[in-house]
């Protein structure tokens, strides 16, 4: 179907900035310019009249996890619960309404102990107390951290004479386990839960894919597959219900494996898999991130992983042409990644044009920016976390440190061709509340921190910056002939509104590939 937009501020994210019409047909723009010239060229086109709202590219989502975000939306949610009554009275709630099987694992999903009075965790009889019956597992928001009830420790076969996992912290006080499992030690013994199936995925997926419709992204990224999300990405694009553009990564470990499964044709090309990601440090709001300095009343935590690890991992990637994503919050962790970056882009020159990136880069240094310029490194910044934990850090790190975390302003000074994201399911993957966070740089105690920038370059970021993290600077970003017909609607021009006003903005619609795919 031909389409003709007018009535509204066009952003087009390119030269000229602002457009009067646009005119898309068969999934791509057309033409953009007067309204007459457009519809002498199609006649027949409908008419979608703006009403003063505003046009823009689609918002591409440059770091998420769509699989588990969308196995998150039926599950049991502590998204925002102050206390331990509340955590206890919400899973209650849960169980009277769903009636699982007495007995079967309970995951409950969106805790986040620094909300909770004093940051401390429940004890384990609390915790035993939450869901009498049920081995519980409560997954913190972050996933960097996770607590079990006794009930399912006694299941897992986890003693207070358990080690240590590599790489995580089973953590005891005076010698009794407390139920909570840090890191390496979470994710240990999270793989050995009950899974969802890959029919189970699927169903999942059709509901998360709306919910990213809602908030404006026409692409998105699953932060890692593994065979059943090959399956159910397949089995969705099969009955024709894949919309979304989803760009996959793949763990180091698990390369080799799904690389010779993995066939574009199977999703009709709407799942490409891009890149290779790993997880080097944990998260500063659990003081588990790797710094170089002590975090206020600790030490610096510790490396994921090795340096001749991390450099193998690099070269494997680079050798089956995957970009390199790395999760690295603390500049301890970041250093890693430049040092073993720089040592593999020596050896090759396809490392740096496969486009390495460095996801969350929270706490990365000035001279961090410039070594990551240097390389071609490209930083993804966690912009929300000011608003969402911008106190926890400076409690943690004081004012230097936690006032430049995500330092946006400091990397558009460089030229860095930087993105923001929401690591999905953290927190909701809200462009708006982004924009305005990279805009504003408020904490949720009204705290202003340093590094704010203008409304169109966080814009940039979302958009034209995006596409070119993803290789898809010629398709997507921005509103120009020949790009993809991907499209949001706000309720009001972004650039026309105070920054402070930019958390008031709606997604009224969005279109993927010229069909509109979702209106409020």
């Amino acid at each position: 179907m031909t389409t003709l937009y007018y009535g509204g501020p066009i952003l087009t994210m390119s030269d000229p900035l602002y457009v009067p019409a646009l005119l898309t047909g068969d999934g791509k723009i057309l033409a953009a310019g007067e309204k007459d010239e457009l519809r002498s060229l199609a006649p027949d086109a409908a008419l979608v009249d703006l009403d003063g709202r505003a046009l823009l590219p689609g918002f591409i989502d440059p770091h998420s996890h769509l699989t588990a975000y969308s196995l998150a939306q039926n599950a049991c949610s502590v998204n925002g619960a102050a206390d331990a009554g509340e955590i206890a009275r919400r899973i209650r709630a849960y169980l009277e309404e769903k009636r699982p099987e007495p007995g079967s694992f309970l995951t409950v999903r969106g805790y986040d102990n620094t909300a909770l009075p004093g940051g401390r965790h429940p004890s384990l009889e609390e915790i035993d107390a939450f869901a009498p019956g049920y081995p519980l597992c409560i997954r913190h928001k972050t996933e960097h951290l996770g607590i079990f009830n006794s009930a399912a420790m006694e299941r897992l076969g986890v003693t207070p004479e358990t080690p240590d996992p590599p790489g995580g912290r089973i953590v005891r006080e005076d010698g009794r386990l407390t139920g909570v499992f840090e890191e390496g030690a979470f994710s240990r013994y999270a793989a050995l839960l009950p899974a969802a199936t890959a029919e189970d995925v699927k169903n999942a997926l059709l509901l998360g894919q709306q919910k990213y419709f809602s908030y404006g992204i026409t692409t998105a990224q699953d932060g890692m597959l593994s065979r059943r999300e090959l399956t159910a990405y397949s089995l969705l694009a099969g009955e024709k219900k894949l919309l979304l553009d989803v760009f996959g990564n793949v763990s180091a470990r698990g390369r080799d494996v799904l690389l010779p499964l993995y066939r574009p044709e199977d999703t009709g090309g709407k799942l490409r898999l891009l890149s290779q990601k790993s997880v080097l440090d944990g998260s500063p709001q659990l003081r588990t991130a790797w710094m170089t300095k002590p975090y206020l009343g600790g030490d610096c935590y510790r490396a994921g992983v090795s340096d001749e690890w991390l450099t193998e991992a690099m070269r494997g990637a680079a050798a089956a042409g995957l970009q390199v994503l790395c999760h690295c919050n603390g500049d301890a962790t970041i250093d890693q990644f430049l040092r073993c970056a720089e040592t593999v882009e020596r050896e090759t020159v396809r490392f740096r044009e496969l486009r390495p990136v460095i996801i969350h880069a929270q706490f990365m240094r000035g001279d961090q920016l410039a070594r990551a310029a240097a390389l071609g490194v490209i930083p993804s910044f966690f912009a929300a976390h000011v608003y969402h934990w911008g106190d926890v850090h400076l409690a943690n790190l004081g004012w230097e440190r936690a006032a430049h975390c995500s330092p946006a302003a400091s990397a558009l000074a460089l030229g860095l061709p930087f993105t923001f994201h929401q690591d999905a399911p953290v927190i909701e993957p809200d462009m708006i509340e982004t924009l305005w966070c990279a805009c504003c740089r408020l904490t949720k105690s009204g705290v202003r921190f340093e590094e704010a920038i203008s409304p169109l370059d966080a814009l940039r970021a979302v958009t034209v910056n995006a596409a070119y993290s993803y290789f898809e600077e010629d398709r997507k970003g921005t509103l120009a002939p020949g790009r993809d017909a991907d499209l949001v609607l706000l309720s009001a021009d972004p650039l026309a509104v105070r920054p402070e006003d930019l958390r008031s903005l709606r997604v009224e619609a969005t279109v993927k590939a010229g069909e509109t795919v979702y209106s409020r």
